[in-house]
């Protein structure tokens, strides 16, 4: 074999005249002979075990930046570039106490940061070992489903639509087309007869066959793998709403400090002095440990996911989940058991049941694992349908399309060649020739078994170039979940109605959705309609409905669209390669336990058991996660008012900075980093869908936010009067720090519920972090920390006494009040 092109280099770098190797275009016997390998029995164990040795897993090594250099990064960005100046500012001024503790403050908060993304960074990592595409591999005689980075070259493989091709593949049987747009970007789908190579990464679109593996991992032509899990850290919608609050908070501080400075500057107070302060302050209303918290948040959400059955492929999708307000479910394996089982055999004409059987089995195939097929082998082995018959051999198979509706095979028996179907009733009676009343007769037939919710299937036989004669007809029934009634009824709780749709004719999806508790099933044909007139572009067409019958899979992302026209946020579930279009449209594409690997690429969460329970457990938990961000944000603003605002007007009666550079940057690290912990915290998902739109909670914050700065301020009128802080700088910076300090641990014990704050109790992990801020925060004023200095022990007690009285009582019930009033939904 000769050497690949340069593992290292991305596709699109390689030059166009770039050969793949004589393997590649060599015909297949000979590919198979340097391969050593028969394509009937593929690879025994010790093969596969002695070529791995040789080349490596199928996988490309990940190029992953030098922990060195990313932790080097969080020492470049807004809040590491102020504390840099303050450092500047502080070795120019001398204070080479304010230096040091600076200096320390900047290397913890990169330590934290980088520690706290590494763990979500794990998290992603775990993700992608579970979530891999994987491969229908022949070896030792059996096929077998493995993941595809233990394939090696010489393994035989069978690919179907929907496929992700996982190594480079020399076909040896069959025909497919193939679309290799991200490879090559070209967005014509391509056709591949035998010998033909499929490219690692390139996707079956139609069409089946066998192929032998002939390039893995970083030697393949376009030297790259398909991983389904996608971003580790994708933007949030969240993020767009605290970036514009951010925007409003330096506005604020920015004014506050303008009126500070102008004053400074006619009492002649030294700029140099106030710079460092300033600058903390302006820092305050920059989000240190916000990426941190959303990265933690999302990762400890998809963590929890994974844990009952939920896989996300991308962070963001718990986020998308708390906003979702409908969802669309696949009938078959979602609200049914996927179990299909024949309950009738109708033979016509002079045919017997066996025969029925006999030529239905032949257009099915096990390789496939298809539900319909397993069902036909089942039954005809259950009957000894091919006892005491001469041998068949199969001469080709077309797998089953979306466009035709059927399955169909070629065989040979006695030297002669049949070609049997099965298939959709009107489908498989066009092909037999049956004229449109003839149709008509057979479908009123079959519709008796659809109102038992029974699927009714044709079977044809007849020459191989020749029209086939029908034989008979097949019932299948798929019983529903035990659960799904249940399940529909809890999203429904939730306000997450549930809306079927299915391929199957109305009157079997009428049956199966009724039972279920989703009276209300039409033909997609009716949506289609409708949508046709002129002025119903924006009207919800889909209100009334609680499903759709006779849907082929493009329909679905119309009935996806149509949604998020009406303004509502879509969830989708999905499993073949038609879906895809669908999942990506939606906003939480949900990618079933069976579905295929293009199908699971193209949505965010991916399920591992079937039905519905790990639907409502990540509705749940994306809730969960959207209200311990709305607790961060509420707390941030309120704060970043109480900080500054408790600052400058401090300054503007008093003539004095009542708190010291150094410790308002305690201050600020202390307590950013303790919030971090809110991603563990205990809260209850709300029982309606959450919304971006965030107003209310931003005016209950700036309110919540200005009750603390006026008793704030009131606490410091008593010190100042009675503790005769007004001629003692340190003590005045002491008690300044620990108000601030207290006011923001209780701030936090409030804000974290939309009750009263002893409705639900906080995470273990939540109170040890503020414990441990407030105990820490109390011992630095103890050890001589330059501008900090110990006060009475009493003293302490009656700030800590005053903060928790006003955040717990006082400002706990102004809270609830104000999100009665602005936010009724929340406490609803």
């Amino acid at each position: 074999m000769r050497t690949t092109p340069n593992k290292s280099e991305p596709a699109p770098s390689k030059p166009a005249n770039a050969k793949l190797p004589d393997i590649a275009s060599a015909p297949v016997p000979a590919t198979l002979a340097v391969l050593d390998v028969n394509s009937d029995t593929g690879l025994t164990r010790a093969e596969v075990d002695t070529r791995r040795k040789a080349h490596g897993y199928n996988e490309v090594a990940e190029k992953k930046s030098h922990p060195v250099l990313q932790f080097l990064g969080k020492f470049w960005g807004v809040s590491a570039w102020m504390l840099e100046l303050i450092m500047l500012l502080s070795a120019f001024l001398r204070k080479y106490s304010d230096l040091a503790v600076v200096s320390a403050l900047l290397v913890v908060n990169a330590v934290l940061g980088f520690m706290q993304e590494h763990r979500a960074a794990g998290v992603v990592e775990t993700l992608r070992r579970r979530l891999q595409v994987s491969a229908r591999v022949l070896r030792e005689g059996s096929w077998q489903v493995i993941p595809a980075r233990e394939l090696v070259p010489g393994d035989i493989l069978r690919v179907r639509p929907g496929d992700i091709i996982p190594a480079d593949v020399k076909l040896l049987t069959g025909a497919l087309s193939v679309d290799q747009s991200a490879l090559t970007g070209e967005s014509q789908d391509v056709d591949k007869a035998p010998g033909g190579v499929l490219s690692s990464g390139s996707v079956v679109r139609r069409g089946e066959g066998n192929g032998v593996v002939i390039l893995t991992g970083a030697k393949t032509y376009f030297g790259r793998t398909t991983e389904l899990v996608q971003e580790a850290r994708p933007k949030l919608h969240i993020e767009y709403v605290v970036a514009k609050v951010v925007r409003w908070l330096f506005v604020i501080v920015g004014a506050l400090l303008s009126v500070v400075v102008v004053l400074s500057l006619i009492r002649s107070v030294p700029l140099l002095e106030m710079v460092p302060l300033m600058l903390v302050l302006l820092m305050s209303a920059v989000p240190v440990a916000l990426p941190v918290m959303f990265t933690v948040s999302m990762a400890v959400g998809a963590k929890e996911l994974a844990k009952r059955g939920v896989l996300v492929t991308r962070l963001s999708a718990a986020e998308d989940a708390a906003t979702m307000d409908v969802l669309c479910v696949d009938k078959t394996g979602t609200i049914t058991m996927n179990q299909l089982a024949v309950t009738g055999v109708i033979p016509l004409g002079h045919a017997t049941e066996s025969d029925v059987l006999f030529a239905g089995t032949l257009a099915s195939q096990e390789s496939n694992q298809d539900p319909i097929d397993l069902a036909f082998l089942a039954a005809t082995k259950e009957r000894h349908v091919f006892d005491g018959l001469p041998a068949v051999t199969p001469i080709s198979f077309a797998p089953f399309d979306a466009k035709n509706r059927r399955t169909e095979a070629v065989i040979e028996q006695n030297g002669q060649r049949l070609r049997v179907m099965k298939g959709a009733v009107r489908t498989v009676a066009q092909a037999c020739g049956l004229q449109p009343p003839a149709i008509e007769t057979l479908e009123a037939r079959v519709s008796e078994s659809a109102l038992k919710g029974y699927r009714t299937l044709a079977v044809a036989r007849g020459p191989e170039t020749g029209t086939p004669a029908l034989v008979g007809l097949v019932t299948l029934y798929d019983p529903p979940r035990p659960d799904a009634k249940q399940l529909i009824a809890a999203l429904h709780d939730l306000g997450v109605p549930v809306k079927m749709l299915t391929g199957d004719a109305l009157a079997v999806a009428s049956e199966i959705a009724h039972g279920v508790g989703l009276p209300n099933i039409r033909r997609v044909a009716d949506l289609k309609a409708a949508s046709a007139q002129a002025g119903n572009e924006a009207v919800d067409l889909l209100a009334g409905a609680d499903g759709f019958a006779e849907v082929y899979p493009e329909d679905k992302f119309i009935v996806v669209q149509h949604l998020q026209a009406a303004g509502h946020v879509t969830g989708m579930t999905g499993d073949g390669v038609n879906d895809a279009p669908a999942l990506r449209q939606a906003e939480v594409g949900i990618a079933v336990s069976t579905a295929t690997d293009v199908a699971k690429g193209a949505a965010s969460v991916v399920l591992t058991e079937p039905g519905l329970t790990n639907i409502v457990a990540l509705v749940e938990q994306g809730r969960t996660i959207y209200q311990r961000i709305l607790t961060w944000i509420i707390n941030k603003i309120s704060r970043t008012i109480l900080k500054a605002a408790f600052v400058a007007i401090a300054f503007v009666v008093t003539g004095k900075f009542v708190v010291s550079a150094f410790a308002m940057l305690l201050l600020v690290f202390m307590t950013d980093f303790a919030k971090i912990a809110l991603a563990t915290d205990h809260v209850r998902p709300s029982r309606k869908p959450e919304t971006w739109n965030i107003g209310g909670f931003i005016t209950v914050s700036v309110v919540l936010g200005v009750a603390m700065v006026a008793e704030a301020l009131f606490l410091l009128w008593i010190g100042w009067s009675r503790f005769g802080l007004a001629t003692d700088n340190n003590a005045l910076y002491t008690f300044s720090f620990l108000t601030l300090l207290y006011f923001a641990v209780f701030s936090i014990v409030s804000a974290r519920e939309r009750h009263r704050f002893w409705a639900t109790m906080p995470s273990k992990t939540l109170v040890g972090a503020l414990m441990a801020d407030a105990l820490i925060g109390t011992v630095l004023t103890c050890v001589g920390l330059p501008g900090l200095m110990p006060l009475p022990w009493w003293e302490t007690l009656a700030i800590f006494a005053y903060a928790m009285g006003s955040c717990l009582i006082v400002n706990d019930a102004v809270k609830v009040a104000m999100i009665k009033w602005r936010v009724p939904a929340a406490v609803a």
